[in-house]
């Protein structure tokens, strides 16, 4: 009841003092069949069946020299809460900050947000994840004109508003960061370039409290003429991680081509360097994607780097896709050929074959409304030895995985004064 009211009384003034205010909603609903969802399921076991369910109201408020957003989301599996439960605590939220725009070149934002870059690689808001993703964070924004944008954003997290220095249990996955992000468009070709310093708390050998500083360093450039896009990029990874030194790097690129009007064709790759399994050293050489939106690439069954797959043997994934949309109607076909970047070894010390195996990702869409959408699809593993190695579980089974969302995003009011 106090979260109502106090809703409530956010919209009433912001409405009464708005130049612009938008209340908006989304409800999105998913069932999925997991079967070998994020790794190999062991021989005959049975896989799991459930509905999981994001609700979120969303209020944006803008006058000349503020923008205030504030997203407040449940995020519930049918189910977990009793029929005739009186508190639910899956209710929080996801953004809330303020921008004060000093000009219409620089502007600056604090607060619980989003932070969103390039093809969410390094930085997403992992939106398939149903609480997804945000960052407590200063975000500095500085764009001269429409085709050059400079960000600097900076984080300082701790547990508790404490008396003294206490251990920070990296909840948020760092202690702080810093970084700066540059994009520019030149004709044909985009050209971005991120430098990210990723510190984590953790007590050394002595017990004292040491914080480690990563760097994450790389360009990323884009292209697109008439029926042809296509993107590279290269991050490279330095510094030190929980008192071991860093050493890892990252390469992509991709090309499509629109055939025809309705249809599209693309090839691509992607490394990310890993450390061989006798490696007995303790530098880290195995790339981290850090705060990236995992599940958009590697397939879409999450078996690399969701969750899984960190301080591994890498990966090297080799991918096509093929896509149609056609009015309300969308579907894509992506197979990708998985192998490992470094060396697998089985339980007899033998060297393993790289090839982990192929995943097919079949994905429709539809919208039933400018505001309803559906969206369903079904993944399947094939596996290899090398894969049973990493996973576990057994690659005979049928590992496979199946899903269908609705989404609901209704506009309940827009004012603009």
């Amino acid at each position: 009841m106090k979260k109502l009211t106090f809703i409530l009384l956010l919209i009433i003034s912001a409405v009464i003092n708005a130049q612009q205010f938008d209340l908006s909603a989304e409800l999105r609903p998913r069932y999925e069949n997991r079967h070998g969802f994020g790794t190999l399921i062991d021989k005959d076991a049975d896989g799991t069946n459930f509905v999981s369910q994001r609700t979120r109201l969303n209020f944006d408020y803008k006058q000349e020299k503020i923008r205030l957003r504030v997203i407040l989301q449940n995020i519930r599996v049918w189910g977990d809460v009793a029929t005739m439960a009186n508190d639910d605590k899956a209710t929080a939220l996801h953004e809330a900050w303020a921008e004060a725009i000093l000009s219409d070149k620089v502007s600056f934002r604090l607060g619980r947000q989003e932070i969103v870059y390039d093809d969410h690689r390094i930085f997403g808001n992992v939106d398939w994840a149903q609480q997804a993703r945000s960052h407590d964070a200063f975000l500095f924004k500085f764009t001269p004109n429409q085709k050059n944008r400079l960000d600097i954003g900076l984080a300082l997290n701790a547990d508790n508003e404490g008396i003294t220095d206490e251990l920070y249990s990296n909840a948020a996955g760092y202690k702080s960061f810093q970084y700066a992000w540059y994009h520019g468009d030149f004709n044909n070709f985009g050209l971005s370039f991120l430098l990210l310093n990723t510190g984590i708390e953790y007590l050394d050998n002595l017990d004292l409290q040491t914080i480690d500083y990563m760097q994450t360093i790389g360009p990323r450039l884009t292209y697109k003429s008439g029926k042809i896009s296509g993107n590279i990029a290269t991050y490279f990874q330095t510094g030190k991680s929980l008192d071991a030194d860093v050493s890892a790097s990252y390469y992509a690129g991709n090309i499509e081509y629109k055939v025809l009007e309705n249809f599209t064709l693309g090839v691509g790759a992607e490394y990310l360097s890993g450390k061989d399994m006798n490696d007995l050293n303790s530098d880290v050489r195995s790339f981290a994607p850090l705060f990236g939106t995992n599940h958009k690439f590697n397939g879409l069954m999450d078996y690399f780097y969701v969750g899984n797959h960190a301080g591994s043997v890498g990966l090297t994934d080799i991918y096509a896709t093929i896509a149609y949309q056609k009015d309300k109607f969308s579907a894509k076909l992506a197979p990708h050929l998985f192998s490992a970047a470094a060396n697998v070894y089985n339980e007899n010390f033998d060297r393993m074959d790289n090839n982990l195996g192929v995943e097919i990702d079949l994905t429709v869409g539809y919208k039933l409304d400018e505001n309803i959408s559906i969206n369903a699809g079904f993944s399947k593993m094939f596996a290899t030895d090398t894969m049973e190695i990493l996973k576990g579980g057994d690659k005979n089974e049928n590992n496979s995985w199946g899903w269908v969302m609705v989404t609901f995003k209704p506009q309940f009011f827009s004012y603009t004064h």
